[in-house]
């Protein structure tokens, strides 16, 4: 068998959209009007271009008592066109003694707001004159955010049981503006020079050294910090606090440092050593050294998202950065590396080179994520990240298939419309078609493209055509790169190839992959496809779709490399069937499991019966590889996910459950790796990572060997109060085990309560969640509302937990129905209407696309189990 070099391309021509890189400038449709009651001067969401930042003098005081925060703004600005008015970002908050500081002296300016678009208008009582530079004063004052993002407030309770609070920020995408008057727009570059004033027995940190700290009147400090290099308003960072640190100095010398609080600073070690470890990788692969003298990382107890990468001070979820080589699993060292080789990829992708707006998002998302794979391949073989990169992409076309997706690269305007760009597409697609490209032009071209983009565009802001042209030619094939990835990032979706082989003749067609019953939305999508394959007898290079001679099996899209899906024509898929029952090793994991996400996804648009798709199932009996085994899981497991809320009962049960002897299908597929794990922690994480998976999975399905022995340890490890050691990848399945009865489920919340240990709380919470006590699950999201035991940062993980739970789903949808302003309020998504959302037009198209799939698949799914039960009862006489 063989690979083929030479990556055959189905041209297909694409029209250039015009101004598809920038937004258009929307304007309202009515003078907009202040809340003086003055016409504003300005009418579009987005800043002019008139006055430029150059420079931030900014001092901030935050008050850890009263929860709020006071502030001077010096803004240096360089004046491009003539202007009567400055026009530049608040959101919030109280500014005063607003001041324009020109050559010819100190003069008061006035100030307009229009709070609908976060705006504020300066205005002289003469032209500011294009080429001269002024400086702005201005003052502010605001309360500490309950929410999660701009200067907020967060807490955490020491052992002691006291509450202490501390002050963060989090300024991506908009929320800069909450915390200072500032152009919050990626493009508006300045240097920034931070003043924190605070309390003694608290420290600050920023984006840059410390200089010097100066003794202010009434007992309060002044730390002064180092002028930053030129970057984004979003990337600005402070955090006022007690927070402990460690730190080291890298090959490069960059110090390193990890700040927590007091009590969990001992489990920070193994971040440190990947932080640094892979900031000397980054330095060394991207040939350009680290800007910053200093690289923080903070562990903070309130954190919405998964981590932020500002500039010289990333901050996390402390899931996301604290380990301890005792408690946390194999899982959980994998996302902490993942997690930090992600925001450290930042400080290059995102931070040194910045997307010109946030419709290029992917520009900074999508290179992370992928360079989460690459760098850690090189720098942590042992984890074997390979084995996880395939499910990034298939999580991404989940989302991709539906008609409400979008481009990778796509209009927005609106904060609302910025925050969606958060998703799968601009990070897992992104990720999947960079990929494609690197495995297109070779890894060599690719890494010499990237870092010619990065060279040429340091400290600049990019749209996506700066890429492509930085990767156009490097690999000698004379291709233009723009014109076949603009097919990729300019148009949602992704293509179905349908290969019918006739002979020695391969016929090859292409359209959108869409679950649509409307096949006016699949028309006029063409994608330029970089094509691979490999055959039962390849072991020539092929330049063009004749095979050498007529072969048994043929794949398509190797490894599963591009980012599409391959339809077998004609006998195609009972070809792939038999190869899969008679020798499945004879194609790669990743190609294996590309054929179960493909043939299973192909059902649901009517392309392959679902009968051959289960056929094709029947060999997992036989797979023990993590990727082929999770995506079994990942297309057998929602069939009888759709019919947990409606009363088949019966033909339930034939899929999933386990009952002494008689087991459902899908663990009898299982059942012989199920019992080959053992119940420690040995082997590498891929098998440590899948063993969790598995043994998880026998207790929540009732195969009696897991409950047995789940049972038996939960109950030793209780009467011991917790103190016995459990093997940390066998404790999911045990604490699901436990916290089926109330005093269990009691236990294990004590235990929850008590701990210090990040991965350990996760853990219980999560198992926590598969109660089928309705009251447990219930108080649960009532805690995590309140904040009080359960973090509110928690919530929406609390309630998908309990919504995917059969017994509470029906608590799910009347809790959020209850206190859906309340949730509102703590989320990003606090400027529109919930309705006009992309994520509600999903969650409407993926309904309709399920009962699609259940009126015609369910008397093809009750046939295939009846038939196979027949033949079992067969075989066994």
């Amino acid at each position: 068998m063989f690979v083929a070099p030479l990556l055959l391309l189905l041209f297909v021509p694409f029209p250039p959209s015009s101004g598809a890189q920038l937004p258009n400038q929307g304007q309202t449709k009515s003078v907009p009007i202040a809340t003086n009651g003055q016409p504003f001067p300005w009418d579009r969401m987005r800043l002019p271009k008139t006055v430029f930042p150059l420079h931030y003098d900014l001092t901030i005081h935050p008050n850890l008592t009263t929860l709020d925060f006071s502030g001077v703004a010096r803004i240096q600005l360089d004046v491009r066109e003539d202007t009567n008015t400055i026009v530049l970002h608040a959101k919030q908050m109280q500014v005063s003694n607003v001041l324009l500081l020109a050559p010819e002296g100190v003069r008061p300016l006035q100030v307009l707001e229009y709070p609908q678009f976060h705006q504020l208008a300066l205005r002289p009582d003469s032209v500011l004159t294009k080429g001269r530079r002024y400086e702005v004063h201005l003052e502010f004052a605001a309360n500490l955010s309950d929410s999660f993002h701009g200067f907020y407030k967060s807490s955490y309770r020491t052992k002691s049981g006291e509450v202490r609070v501390l002050a963060s920020t989090q300024f991506e995408a908009t929320f800069a503006r909450a915390a200072f008057p500032c152009f919050d727009e990626p493009a508006f570059k300045a240097n920034f020079t931070i003043r924190i004033i605070r309390e003694p027995r608290h420290i600050s940190i920023s984006n840059m050294p410390k200089l010097k700290t100066v003794e202010l009147p009434g007992g309060l400090l002044e730390d002064h910090f180092d002028t930053t290099v030129k970057m984004s308003t979003y990337l600005l960072a402070y955090i006022v606090s007690d927070f402990v640190s460690v730190s080291r100095t890298t090959q490069h010398g960059v110090n390193i440092s990890i700040y927590a609080v007091p009590e969990k600073i001992d489990q920070t070690a193994y971040a440190l050593d990947a932080a640094v470890k892979l900031l000397d990788f980054y330095d060394d692969y991207f040939d350009i050294p680290y800007p910053l003298p200093k690289q923080d990382l903070a562990a903070i107890p309130d954190f919405q998202s998964g981590a932020m990468e500002n500039w010289g001070l990333t901050t996390y979820r402390e899931t996301g950065l604290l380990f301890d080589p005792d408690k946390s699993s194999a899982s959980d060292k994998l996302g902490i590396t993942k997690v930090i080789a992600h925001e450290l990829a930042h400080q290059w992708f995102g931070n040194l080179v910045t997307m010109e707006w946030w419709n290029d998002l992917w520009l900074n998302e999508g290179f992370a994520k992928f360079m989460e794979f690459i760098s850690l391949d090189i720098t942590y073989p042992e984890l074997h990240v390979d084995d996880f990169f395939l499910g990034k992409c298939f999580e991404a076309m989940e989302v991709d298939s539906l008609s409400s997706s979008h481009p990778v690269s796509t209009h927005v305007e609106n904060p609302t419309q910025i925050q969606e760009m958060f998703d799968d597409v601009s990070y897992d697609k992104g990720a999947c078609i960079l990929n494609m490209l690197r495995d297109f032009l070779t890894p060599e071209a690719f890494e010499i493209g990237i870092i010619r983009y990065l060279k040429r565009y340091s400290y600049q802001n990019t749209v996506n055509s700066h890429l492509w042209e930085s990767l156009t030619d490097v690999s000698g094939l004379c291709l233009d790169v723009r014109a076949i990835m603009d097919t990729w990032t300019l148009q949602e979706g992704f293509p179905l190839v349908t290969v019918e082989v006739r002979g020695r003749e391969v016929r090859l067609s292409q359209e959108r992959y869409l679950k649509t019953d409307d096949p006016s939305l699949i028309e006029g999508f063409l994608w330029q496809i970089p094509l691979t394959y490999m055959t039962s007898a390849s072991s020539t290079i092929h330049h063009v779709l004749y095979l050498p001679e007529e072969v048994d099996w043929v794949k398509f899209n190797v490894d599963m490399s591009g980012y599409y899906m391959v339809h077998y024509a004609g006998e195609g898929w009972n070809s792939i069937i038999k190869v899969l029952q008679h020798n499945h090793t004879a194609l790669t994991s990743n190609d294996r499991a590309s054929l179960i996400q493909n043939v299973f996804q192909l059902v649901s648009v009517g392309k392959v019966r679902l009968d051959t798709a289960l056929e094709l199932s029947l060999y997992l009996s036989k797979e023990t590889e993590i990727m082929a085994v999770t995506q079994g899981f990942g297309e057998l497991v929602p069939l009888y996910k759709l019919m947990e809320k409606r009363d088949m009962a019966a033909l339930e049960n034939q899929m999933k459950v386990s009952e002494g002897n008689v087991h459902g299908y899908i663990v009898e597929l299982f059942r012989g790796l199920i019992d080959r794990q053992e119940w420690t922690d040995s082997g590498s994480v891929s098998e440590r990572v899948l063993r969790s998976y598995l043994l998880l999975f026998g207790c929540v399905r009732n195969y009696p060997p897991c409950v047995a022995k789940a049972t038996q340890l939960f109950n030793q490890w209780k009467d011991s109060d917790g103190t016995m050691s459990l093997p940390v990848d066998i404790t999911m399945a045990v604490f699901v085990i436990g916290a089926r009865t109330p005093e269990g489920w009691d236990f294990l919340f004590e235990k929850y309560r008590h701990s210090f240990q990040m991965s350990v709380k996760s853990r219980l919470k999560s198992a926590m969640g598969v109660t089928p006590l309705k009251d447990k699950l219930k108080w649960m999201m009532e805690q995590s509302l309140s904040g009080e035991i359960m973090k509110t940062q928690d919530l929406p993980d609390v309630v998908v937990a309990v919504s995917r739970n059969p017994h509470g789903y029906k608590l799910a949808w009347d809790f959020l129905r209850a206190n859906w302003h309340t949730m509102i309020k703590k989320s990003w998504f606090v400027e529109k209407k919930c309705s006009e959302l992309r994520c509600i037009r999903q969650t409407y198209e993926t309904i309709e696309d399920n009962i699609r799939w259940m009126d015609t698949n369910l008397p093809l799914l009750q046939a295939w189990l009846d038939k196979r039960s027949r033949r079992a009862v067969h075989e066994d006489l």
